[in-house]
């Protein structure tokens, strides 16, 4: 089987709880709907070390920071604690910070995110109904808020990327808002989120990232293929993963561990073992593109 030369992971999360900020959804009240069920195990540090301790079997080159939903009064300050942690220990190598798109200081927010020469993109999630046939149009932060798409095109002002993170139900939505956006870099987080894995479900899903692939600025990242509670469906995930590859291409799509969240479903090395099963004609080249190259191109890293 072919594996990967290196690997510049996408897509994972640092926390210090030991005064390293406020996690109120780790630190306060326990959410019993998380959608991954009993994460009671992350309520625990993990630094640039426990990352690299997951990777021992791997070459790991670089890695994204996305978010932790740290308190959103400590935007700003998640994105300097980590660019000194880069600085002590590697990584990360790139940031991915976080701005509510509604927030009445945004564009301060936005403004002290660039200060830092790693930030290359910004996750803010919209408003979202809570399943498929539901609706929260013209709520305020939905995508068909006018203020969201505001804080799209400020995105563009200080060439940063965005990384859309919604459930299926709302990727034909995002393709939808993103065509008035054709130079703004897009990533799509978790595979879109096929948490309903039934044939309705799945056309919807395919259906969705059919119209973001459609868009030549929009990349998807292979990541977080749990299902509701931590479940773990192998067949299931490897028909999505080569249904994703499909659709965008190997120069499209990004590999992202989702550390530590994804370990509620998942060992890293047995999620690495379902992509690279799911997609057996894989040649080299596009092994390494999954694996590196793509996030690297778009991350500018």
């Amino acid at each position: 089987m072919i594996v990967p030369t290196a690997i510049f992971d996408a897509h994972h999360h640092f926390w210090n709880l030991s005064g390293g900020g406020h996690y109120p959804w780790l630190q306060d009240d326990y959410d019993e709907g998380f959608f991954l069920g009993d994460y009671r195990a992350l309520r625990r540090n993990f630094l640039p070390d426990d990352l690299r301790a997951a990777y021992r079997r791997w070459n790991l080159i670089g890695s994204v920071h996305v978010e932790a939903e740290r308190s959103r009064r400590e935007q700003v300050a998640e994105t300097e604690w980590l660019a000194g942690l880069s600085a002590a220990t590697g990584l990360p190598t790139v940031i991915v910070g976080h701005v509510y798109f509604t927030q009445p200081d945004r564009d301060e927010v936005l403004a002290g995110h660039a200060v830092c020469p790693l930030v290359r993109g910004i996750r803010s999630k919209p408003v979202i109904a809570p399943g498929p046939g539901q609706s929260v149009r013209g709520q305020p932060g939905t995508l068909g808020d006018p203020v969201f798409a505001e804080g799209l095109a400020a995105l563009q002002r200080y060439r940063l990327s965005w990384d859309l993170r919604v459930p299926f139900w709302h990727l034909t939505e995002a393709a939808d808002l993103l065509q008035d956006f054709p130079d703004l870099p897009v990533v799509v987080n978790h595979l879109g989120l096929p948490l309903d894995r039934s044939p309705e479900a799945l056309v919807s899903w395919r259906r969705g990232l059919e119209a973001l692939a459609a868009l030549p600025g929009t990349t998807l990242k292979v990541s977080e293929l749990g299902l509701h509670g931590g479940r773990w469906k192998e067949a299931s995930n490897r028909q999505v993963i080569a249904e994703a590859f499909a659709i965008f291409g190997y120069d499209r799509c990004m590999f992202a561990s989702n550390l530590p969240v994804s370990s509620l479903s998942v060992r890293l090395d047995d999620l690495i073992a379902t992509i690279l099963a799911a997609l057996p004609n894989a040649t080299q080249a596009e092994i390494d593109a999954l694996f590196a190259t793509t996030a690297r191109r778009f991350y500018r890293a």
